[in-house]
């Protein structure tokens, strides 16, 4: 039977089951994966381990000069709820003031994308066994997904910080700030003062998540990508 079946028929008869008879199951269960080759401590350490190596893969994609300014999937636009702005300083010719500002508000997140990787790494740990056998048996990105559902706060509680640091390291907000301050004095707009950090924070999280997405994704289907024994023998064991 596939490991990754068994997961999910698993999962399903414990939901009804009390603390004694969950405890009972999960040392049947354990037999038999281990008679697979395959123990659920196993299970969840392949998968702690291709969730790191994702998030690692990924921060250390974005952090590289262009790793957002030059990748389409990641690359931080002008604000959208600024539109506006960025058409009407085009408008009186100011595209290098405008294109700047972007170059740099990615410089930004490739710099704030240096910070990552720890934070990902002390949520992955806390991953259980319960949780390894849900992302097991899920889609694609399912550990992505739970990656994004147990980090995003606290991701954006300490990324916010390092954003705001380095778009000023970058001039980032000195552009945008003279920006905006142009686009108010043209006659007859309405003003605006948006906030940038949260933009740019939000914009950074979710391209390191899309990253570590398509990681995650080569993982599972491309045997060559899983670089340990550990990798190979959790996710050959689903691929059966």
């Amino acid at each position: 039977m596939k490991v990754f079946h068994l997961l999910s028929f698993v999962i399903v008869l414990l939901a009804a089951c009390t603390t004694t008879q969950i405890n009972q199951s999960l040392g049947t269960i354990n037999d038999i994966l281990v008679g697979n080759e395959l123990t659920a401590d196993q299970v969840a350490s392949g998968l702690k381990e291709a969730l790191i190596n994702g998030a690692s893969k990924g921060s250390s994609q974005a952090s590289k000069l262009d790793g957002y300014f030059k990748n389409p999937k990641i690359k931080i636009p002008f604000p959208p709820d600024v539109q506006k702005v960025e058409n009407k300083l085009r408008q009186i010719g100011l595209d290098k003031e405008v294109d700047r500002f972007v170059m740099t508000l990615n410089r930004g997140a490739e710099e704030a994308a240096k910070e990552a990787k720890p934070i990902f790494v002390s949520a992955i740990k806390a991953m259980t066994i319960q949780d390894a056998w849900g992302i097991l048996k899920g889609e694609d990105n399912a550990a992505t997904n739970y990656l994004q559902r147990t980090t995003s706060d606290q991701l954006k509680l300490k990324f916010g910080p390092i954003v705001e640091s380095a778009l000023k390291k970058t001039n980032a907000t000195k552009y945008y700030s003279n920006i905006i301050t142009t686009y108010n004095k043209v006659p007859f707009v309405d003003k605006v003062n948006p906030d940038l950090n949260d933009y740019a924070t939000n914009k950074a999280i979710e391209g390191l998540f899309y990253l570590v997405a398509q990681e995650e994704k080569n993982i599972r289907e491309d045997p060559v990508a899983r670089t340990t024994d550990l990798l190979k023998k959790v996710f050959s064991a689903q691929d059966n």
